[in-house]
């Protein structure tokens, strides 16, 4: 990955890189086990599925670059690079649950625009400026115990701790493969994370008060 030139004293980078990562675990708040299973995948799959993952990381390279400019610019570098990597669609089915069956279309294409920001804004809040985070991306991958979905295995960190397992379930999609959940330490769940926010602020408060709750955090992410 392209390295990008960096002021920042070393003491800040190695704090805003853990920050990074922890920025994520904080999303993160209810752990669900996925057991793993030691299988090979084909070459061929195991090429597409990590590409969107390198696309991923290339990307939050750049928005740490001290040149990457506002907030709102930093989500337009990051931004299609999160439309081609995520099935946002999906990881918002399953992040609901069996409830995004029963809305309408107009309803379901509020809450995938609000959840669209709303993962941007996660990401630019994430990785800011001179983060110096580094990602590491296992080239072997190995299928997921259920659901014919294929992990792929990476790290973030600085080199100054032990870094942050940060691994991602990709399913085929168009040809390649796109992802569908993000597994904290190998094994959290950040969809199930999820559920318990947004299936119960749903049910309390239907679609506005869902698209109201995202909204809100995405404000407060572009913000931080």
């Amino acid at each position: 990955m392209t390295q990008f030139p960096d002021r920042t004293p070393k003491t800040t980078r190695n704090t805003r890189s853990r920050g990074a990562a922890l920025g994520l675990m904080a999303l993160l708040s209810a752990p669900v086990m996925l057991s793993s299973v030691a299988l090979t995948t084909p070459a061929y799959a195991q090429s597409a599925a990590i590409t969107p993952i390198n696309e991923l990381y290339a990307a939050l390279g750049q928005i740490q670059a001290s040149s990457s400019g506002s907030a709102e610019a930093r989500a337009q570098i990051v931004g299609p690079v999160i439309d081609r990597s995520f099935d946002l669609s999906t990881v918002l089915h399953n992040s609901i649950g069996m409830r995004y069956t029963t809305l309408s279309s107009d309803e379901q294409s509020r809450l995938l625009a609000a959840f669209r920001q709303f993962t941007i804004a996660r990401y630019v809040s994430s990785f800011k400026k001179g983060s110096g985070a580094k990602f590491t991306v296992n080239p072997s991958t190995r299928p997921a115990p259920t659901g014919g979905s294929t992990i792929v295995s990476t790290t973030i960190g600085d080199g100054s701790d032990p870094a942050t397992a940060i691994n991602y379930v990709m399913m085929p999609s168009g040809g390649g493969y796109r992802i569908v959940d993000i597994l904290l330490n190998g094994h959290i769940s950040q969809v199930a994370a999820q559920r318990a926010d947004f299936s119960s602020t749903l049910a309390r408060g239907g679609v506005d008060a869902l698209v109201t709750l995202l909204n809100r955090k995405t404000a407060n992410f572009m913000n931080k």
